[in-house]
Formats: C-alpha cells, sequence, structure tokens
C-alpha cells in the first residue's frame, strides 16, 4: 500500500486568549496520496490556515497526529522539523511575499541560496521554473514591474526551487482578479505532473474547486468529503 503523503489523524488544535478557549480544529482527519491535487474550503476563521500550519510543521497540535511522507511531524526534532520544511514543503500564500529589491530569477534563487546550492545548479534551476510558470521572458523583472498574477508565479516557483515534494497553497487566488485567478489551478496541475508534487490548496475560489481532484470541507473543526463542484 502506498504511504499517504499526508495523513492527518484526530487533530485538534485550540487557542487560548486569558480564559477564553477558541477551538479551531476538534478532531480532524484525512489522507492525501502522493500526486493529489486537493483542495479544502470552509468559511473564513474556520480553521484552513491553522491546518496548513500544523501540517508544515509551523504549529503544534494540541492532540492527535500530522504525517508527512510517513514522518510524525509531531515527533520529529528541530533539526529534523527544520529540514522538512527547509527540503520537502513549499509554501504558497496569499501574499506573495517576494523580495522588492531583487529580480523574478533572484526572488526564486533565494532557497537555493540558502540551501548552499552551487551557482551552475542554481541558474539551471531557476531558468526551469520559470518556464514552468510562464515566465521565462520576465526573469530580470522586479515585482513592481510584474502584475498580481505573474508575482503569484514567482511565488510558486519560488516555492518549488528545492523540489518539495508537497506544496501547500494558503488561498494563492485571494489577491487576484477572476480571470488571472482561474489560471492558477491549471498551473497547480502541470506543477504536480512535470515535478512529482502533492499539492493541498485552501481557498474559497469555486474555479479552483472545480479542478481539483478532491475537495475537503473543514467546518466546525472537522474535515468532510465534498463532491468536485461541476
Amino acid at each position: 500500500m502506498t504511504t499517504p503523503m499526508v495523513a492527518v489523524e484526530d487533530l485538534v488544535r485550540t487557542y487560548r486568549t486569558g480564559k477564553i478557549e477558541v477551538p479551531a480544529l476538534r478532531g480532524a482527519s484525512f489522507t492525501i496520496a502522493p500526486g493529489e491535487i486537493v483542495a479544502m474550503k470552509g468559511r473564513s476563521g474556520s480553521g484552513k490556515t491553522t491546518l496548513l500550519n500544523l501540517i508544515g510543521g509551523l504549529d503544534s497540535p494540541d492532540g492527535g497526529t500530522v504525517r508527512v511522507d510517513g514522518r510524525d511531524v509531531g515527533a520529529l526534532s528541530e533539526d529534523d522539523l527544520l529540514a522538512l520544511r527547509r527540503d520537502d514543503i513549499g509554501y504558497v500564500f496569499q501574499s506573495h511575499g517576494l523580495i522588492p529589491v531583487l529580480s523574478a530569477a533572484e526572488n526564486v534563487e533565494v532557497p537555493l541560496r540558502l540551501a548552499r546550492t552551487p551557482a551552475a545548479e542554481r541558474d539551471e534551476r531557476v531558468r526551469v521554473l520559470l518556464a514552468l510558470v510562464g515566465l521565462a521572458d520576465h526573469a530580470l523583472q522586479r515585482p513592481n514591474e510584474l502584475s498580481g498574477g505573474q508575482r503569484q508565479r514567482v511565488a510558486i516557483a519560488r516555492a518549488l526551487a528545492n523540489r518539495p515534494r508537497l506544496l501547500l497553497a494558503d488561498e494563492p487566488t485571494g489577491q487576484l482578479d477572476s480571470e488571472t485567478a482561474a489560471a492558477i489551478m491549471p498551473l497547480f496541475r502541470a506543477v504536480a505532473a512535470s515535478e512529482g508534487v502533492t499539492v493541498l490548496v485552501a481557498t474559497h475560489d469555486q474555479s479552483l474547486l472545480a479542478e481539483a481532484d478532491r475537495v475537503l470541507t473543514l467546518e466546525d473543526g472537522a474535515v468532510t468529503e465534498t463532491p468536485v463542484p461541476a
């Protein structure tokens, strides 16, 4: 049997402010197979970002387990957790978070420099990724010279720089117009096919939901499977 890329079991996360407790997750469970493109929907404040942060090792649960490619994220040492986030998981956020003074190519190159990838290998990887996201001709442009959709494409390329096995995207079309947003899920599908990446997207966007392999709904702290919109 193939090991799931993501396995979440009975996940619980509660936030506390003074004496007030706000439950974000109440026993959420689901799996994602390698290579799947899964969209997760839920109203604002339902816990989608919390769930992505727990899967990505950016937060710790109060109960339950998260496994990424068979590894229990909560049981990893700090060094192993750092390696997981650096090498195996890519992140795409609603705000692209590009460095304004760097060109598109230089922004994509940042994770490779942090990983001390040799210069020739860095250059080739950046070239391949910018071509993959359709920005080969925009390598030298800075973020303020790119459209919103182009900036998000650079952010996706940057997230793929170190060849992660899992891509987590949190409302990646939230700041894009509908026409530009509609091109993001086909891009994720191309990425999954060419890079062998599993994709989990948290979104309200119907165009993304309709293009996913599966749709999960997060409601009242639990996850259920939902038919893909026609």
